[in-house]
């Protein structure tokens, strides 16, 4: 095989009470920071927490909680005038992968200048060492704490800019499962479905390669063997470490191997109609597995004994099919619903195809399936995920 690039952040964190660590390493990184959180994160004493073991480690901070949904490159430009104008030198994020998103943007724009949308494609890069940053997830959904990459809508057109460059790679990623305690159910199953459809991807990916097929394998069992019992009780600490855990190892995997259909479907879905991205991912996997599944039946055929393992037997035809019908049951069971269940008219959607199918292809997500679609092929698949109907329990033995 050709050579292979893996990278993670400089240090990982990780396990029940590691929140507790930010203030050492905050102390090893910089002087002021610039936390970037969103009112929910406030409102659960987070934020606050944040600050407390700062001032404990002789460190000043400011607080950034503009983000709301998705990440804009208003927020972006909001939050790194709030770093300059303050005069911080290290920035915290604390929140889901919209808070993430944000602060790697801001980390990467304090050290380089410009604006977000011109790193975009590698048009620009990042020629200097970007701001040190602390990420601190309390989901367990969208890896993005070890990825080298940011999603962030440009508010003039409506699309969703991904950006992938190595300085967009945190420093440090602390992850500490029983912040996710405070997820409730239908972000639990959000989120723990897009971590699923990360590792997923990565293994089905045309970039994959050994070291990403190891963790994401272990990922993908991981975040099966415990995605329900963290859904049905959110305060299963077992099942949310092991959630966490799983999707740590999705986003290092797919930050090296690369996503494929499912998120270049999706992200334009969020930009035109708000979907938040972890749902929007939920709603498209299973249909985009059924897409894919005669282009990577061996390695489908690995999801469905994960699924499975008491089914010995199984040809690969039959584990591949199988991994098929239980992430449909998954959805089922974990109430994501499809396109037009979210509230999404349906005229709008129709008008909307074409434009999301360019971006679609455009972002070179596509490109990565183990099937590859034609535009006409992707236009139909979308009007497939509007009306999709996840299997029925019975269905799955």
């Amino acid at each position: 095989m050709d050579a292979a690039i893996f990278r993670t952040p400089q240090t990982i964190i990780y396990g029940r009470d590691s929140f507790g660590k930010l203030g050492e390493q905050a102390k090893l990184k910089g002087t002021k920071a610039l936390i970037i959180s969103d009112k929910v994160m406030d409102g659960l004493g987070y934020t606050k927490q944040c600050n407390e073991m700062l001032i404990a480690a002789n460190l000043d901070s400011e607080l950034y909680l503009g983000v709301d949904s998705e990440p804009t490159d208003q927020y972006v430009q909001e939050a790194l005038e709030m770093f300059q104008k303050s005069q911080c030198d290290l920035v915290i994020s604390i929140g889901g992968g919209s808070c993430i998103d944000t602060a790697k943007a801001v980390a990467v724009l304090a050290a380089n200048g410009g604006y977000i949308g011109d790193f975009i494609g590698g048009k620009k890069l990042a020629e200097q060492e970007p701001v040190p940053h602390i990420v601190i997830p309390t989901t367990a959904g969208t890896g993005s704490e070890a990825t080298d990459v940011t999603v962030i809508t440009n508010t003039s057109n409506d699309v969703k800019m991904m950006i992938k460059q190595p300085a967009f790679m945190p420093s440090v990623a602390i992850v500490d499962p029983v912040l996710t305690i405070s997820s409730p159910k239908h972000v639990t199953a959000a989120t723990g479905i897009d971590a699923l459809s990360h590792a997923v991807e990565a293994y089905l990916s045309r970039k994959s390669h050994p070291m990403t097929d190891m963790i994401g394998l272990s990922a993908m069992e991981l975040i099966v063997q415990n995605i329900e019992a963290a859904y049905e009780d959110g305060e299963n600490l077992t099942a949310r470490e092991a959630m966490s855990l799983g999707s740590l190892q999705a986003g290092m995997a797919f930050s090296n191997a690369s996503v494929c259909l499912v998120h270049g479907m999706s992200r334009p879905i969020g930009a035109l109609f708000h979907v938040p991205h972890g749902y929007s991912n939920a709603m498209l996997l299973p249909a985009v597995l059924e897409f894919s599944k005669d282009a990577c039946i061996d390695r489908l055929a690995d999801l469905g004994r994960i699924f499975s393992p008491e089914k010995t037997n199984l040809s690969n035809e039959a584990a591949a099919e199988l991994a098929v019908k239980a992430v449909k049951r998954l959805c089922l069971n974990m109430n994501i619903p499809n396109l037009k269940g979210w509230g999404i008219e349906e005229s709008a959607f129709n008008q909307a195809v074409s434009k999301m199918t360019e971006d679609a292809l455009a972002s070179g997500s596509p490109a990565n399936n183990p099937r590859v679609p034609n535009r006409e092929e992707l236009e139909t698949l979308y009007h497939t995920c509007f009306h999709y109907q996840f299997a029925e329990k019975e269905e799955v033995q």
